[in-house]
């Protein structure tokens, strides 16, 4: 048998056992709403695992959450030049479909390394958070508190001096206790409640 016929025979059998194993092999590229969710991965990288500081991983986070967000966004009540027209363009496609995928994609935790003295300042100024967010940072779906373990730690820093600044929601009633709560705490601590929450898995 020459190479070239070996070689024939061997991709066959590849292709052949890849359409017998089916379902069982599926990956993220399979997945339902792949299609639609595929645009998001030029800046939340593939199925959503980002690997940027300021980026936050969407693999993993609840469909709930992410749904809010992209309606937000694309409403103007979470003001952000950079997600507005993309938000609206996952309205169109379909925000369920785009939000279950996620949902349904392995969470992989920020690949970015947090100052281990930054963490241990930042889990001894917790305290306060964990009324809200609990005492592993794992949020209360019930009450529509996200999860912040595994985040970028330059985004979950970037969103609390949103939050303190009241432009993040700006108005939302809903969330004036928490911004009151941030307008308390000194910006250079943010980097290491940051760190803090990101370093949970």
């Amino acid at each position: 048998m020459t190479n070239s016929i070996r070689l024939l025979v061997g991709c066959a059998s590849l292709i052949l056992g890849l359409a017998l194993y089916g379902g069982a092999a599926a990956g993220p590229l399979d997945a339902p709403g792949y299609a639609k969710a595929f645009s998001c991965s030029a800046c939340h990288g593939f199925a959503g695992a980002s690997a940027a500081d300021t980026v936050p991983v969407l693999a993993g986070m609840p469909s709930w959450y992410l749904k809010k967000a992209i309606q937000d966004y694309a409403s103007g009540k979470r003001p952000a030049a950079e997600m507005e027209s993309y938000s609206k363009m996952v309205l169109e496609l379909g925000v369920d479909d785009v939000a279950a995928y996620f949902a349904g994609q392995k969470k992989q935790p920020t690949p970015v390394k947090a100052d281990p003295a930054a963490v241990a300042r930042g889990k001894a100024a917790s305290t306060q958070c964990v009324v809200c967010h609990g005492p592993e940072g794992k949020g209360d779906p019930a009450k529509g508190i996200p999860d912040l373990t595994g985040q970028p730690p330059g985004y979950l820093k970037n969103q609390m001096l949103l939050f303190k600044a009241d432009r993040r929601s700006p108005g939302d009633e809903t969330l004036k206790a928490l911004k009151a709560l941030m307008r308390t705490i000194p910006d250079e601590a943010f980097g290491d409640l940051a760190a803090y929450y990101s370093s949970l898995r």
